[in-house]
């Protein structure tokens, strides 16, 4: 099972949209355990969106659905 996702930095006002097989790991990596990478200068970060799909391939997707313009402006309008 894979999990898109979206967390918030509320402190400095960011978002960051992935997607990973291990959501809970992934998420303490954004959190706590990373010791690199962008999400770490924005720490803490909270879960604001998920979904759930079985197949890699339908996660990249709609990540990548997300990121885009019309993805940015759905999540602008339902969380912000």
């Amino acid at each position: 099972m894979y999990t898109v996702y979206v967390l918030q930095s509320e402190q400095h006002k960011k978002i960051y949209i992935g997607y990973s097989s291990n959501f809970e790991q992934r998420l303490l990596s954004h959190n706590s355990l990373g010791k690199k990478g962008w999400s770490i200068r924005f720490r803490p970060w909270r879960v604001i969106y998920t979904e759930e799909f079985e197949f890699k391939q339908d996660a990249i997707k709609r990540e990548k659905q997300l990121k885009g313009g019309k993805g940015r402006e759905w999540i602008d309008e339902i969380f912000f």
